[in-house]
């Protein structure tokens, strides 16, 4: 398994190294001493959940305001267009963000550290897995809107389907305007 930087600080992708045969494969998709040379505590993660989404289905943008939340995030079945927005003021890579291809085929996990937002859509009906660091607490939960165009995220499929609160999403300025009075406190 290796661990690659991206542009987003602390933002990490896992890419394992299956092994192939005539029966299929075999993959290692977690590796406490590999997450640990990466510089993450693999025993800080209390929660594993699943997601199942439709073809086109979007979920996002998520994050929490406060202590917040880290994932490692994969794809165990079907295929989804992942995004990642820096959300962690006063971080240099503040307003960016990355998107990747997560697949049941190239097994990646990418690593999302606290503070940013997180969503994606689905290529095909997809199965999407989640190893959370924190308790869910509802009161820091955040949503910004999938097409607010500061963000300006260029989602690969039209969206057919989204929760009521995705759609109801907060805009990028008033999250960063919230984020600046928390930090002035």
């Amino acid at each position: 398994m290796h661990v690659r930087e991206t542009g987003i600080a602390g933002l990490l992708v896992f890419e394992p190294s299956p092994h192939r045969d005539e029966r299929g494969w075999f993959s290692r998709t977690f590796d406490a001493d590999v997450a640990r040379g990466a510089g993450l505590d693999p025993n800080a993660f209390l929660q594993d959940s699943q997601s199942r989404t439709v073809r086109a289905g979007l979920r996002g943008l998520h994050g929490r305001v406060g202590r917040g939340e880290a994932k490692l995030v994969r794809c165990a079945r079907g295929a989804i267009f992942d995004v990642v927005v820096d959300a962690r003021a006063g971080s240099p890579t503040f307003g960016r963000s990355e998107s990747f291809r997560l697949d049941d085929e190239n097994m990646r996990s990418i690593y999302i550290p606290r503070g940013c937002l997180h969503g994606f859509q689905a290529l095909t009906e997809a199965d999407t897995c989640y190893r959370i660091d924190a308790p869910h607490d509802p009161t820091e939960d955040v949503t910004v809107r999938y097409d607010d165009p500061d963000l300006a995220i260029d989602w690969p499929l039209p969206v057919s389907i989204m929760s009521e609160k995705d759609a109801g999403g907060r805009s990028w300025a008033d999250l960063t305007q919230l984020l600046a009075a928390a930090a002035g406190r």
